[in-house]
């Protein structure tokens, strides 16, 4: 044992002090940490940089591949919309297509066959609201 009570195998400087005990005995102000190497921080930006250029080269086409997906789905909803609005005017054509019909919009528009008189009925409304005004059953 020294001295000072440590074993012999703990070092101490010329005051008889151990590293710890003397790095706690320095005021904070002579306790300077060390500036790496200029190589170190030469290299730590090198990579810094290089991860930036690589983050920039990678955002580009990914916006761009972001907004053609989004362009695609837009464009397929547009599709499936005008596919439905066609079945829908091809279903119109088709019923337009019968006798019937024609003979129906015809008729709507004023048009009557040969041989047959066209009467004009105005009223029916105000004679169907005076006529339905019986209640209970029809008493």
């Amino acid at each position: 044992m020294s001295s000072l009570g440590f074993p012999k195998s703990v070092r101490t400087n010329r005051r008889g002090l151990t590293a710890a005990v003397e790095l706690r005995a320095m005021p904070a102000a002579r306790v300077r940490r060390r500036r790496p190497p200029t190589a170190t921080l030469a290299r730590r930006w090198l990579a810094v940089i290089l991860i930036v250029l690589i983050g920039y080269a990678y955002y580009h086409p990914l916006r761009s591949w972001f907004a053609t997906r989004s362009e695609l789905h837009s464009s397929r909803n547009e599709a499936d919309q005008l596919a439905a609005l066609k079945r829908e005017l091809q279903q119109r054509v088709r019923a337009s297509e019968s006798l019937d019909s024609v003979a129906k919009q015809a008729r709507q528009l004023g048009y009557i066959r040969p041989g047959e008189h066209l009467f004009i009925v105005k009223g029916i409304e105000a004679w169907e609201k005076a006529h339905t005004t019986i209640k209970d059953g029809g008493h």
